[in-house]
Order: structure tokens, then sequence, then C-alpha cells
């Protein structure tokens, strides 16, 4: 048996700075931006998107402690693109261009810039 480490990741559509849309889950219709993806996981962390509830004990940043609203992790199959032309939510599909790979939305054909 191989280990974690040895298997292939499979190339991710969505990158850090996308504009994404919530197509399932208790986050549904919401839409944020991409800050952190994390690949080996599958998951990515969007701006406003599946707020948790996290206790917290006092400390030098926080002096009162408490209850505190933060961003969790949302599986990459539950996020899709906005079309950067159509502005509604596309499929990704990758192509050659100039010699370089780029990403590319279904629904209108434009090429889509890197969000970062």
């Amino acid at each position: 048996m191989k280990n974690q480490q040895d298997r292939h990741q499979p190339k991710l559509k969505l990158r850090k700075g996308d504009l994404v849309k919530v197509i399932s889950g208790d986050s549904k219709g919401k839409e944020g931006k991409i800050t952190l993806v994390v690949t080996a996981k599958n998951r990515a962390f969007v701006e406003g998107v599946n707020l948790v509830s996290k206790h917290t004990k006092p400390n030098a940043k926080n002096t009162q402690g408490g209850i505190v609203k933060q961003e969790a992790s949302i599986q990459m199959s539950n996020l899709m693109l906005i079309d950067p032309a159509k502005k509604t939510p596309t499929r990704v599909g990758r192509r050659i261009e100039n010699g370089k790979i780029v990403r590319y939305a279904k629904k209108s054909g434009e090429t889509i810039k890197d969000g970062k």
C-alpha cells in the first residue's frame, strides 16, 4: 500500500483569489473570494462562507475571550467559479494558449485571469 504522500494530486480548477459561488451545503448561494486552498484535503477557505463559532479563552490579543465567528474550510466540489464575463457560475476548462496552459470559463469561452 502506498503512502498518502505518494498519491497523485489532481489539478484543481480553482485558485486563491477566485470569486466563487457555493452550490451546495448550509452556505448554498453565498459568494466570496477564495483566501486559502488546501490541496491535500481538496478544501478551500472562502470569505464570509461556512462561518463557525469558536470558543476562545482570554489572552493578550483578546482580553475578553468568548465566542468568535470564523470561516471554516469548504469542500472544493461545493464551489463553482463565477464567470468574469457573464457573472454567473461556470465550469472551468484548461487549454493551451501561446505555449502556456490557461484556464477558461466554459460558459463564455473567456480566459480567466489569475485572481491573485
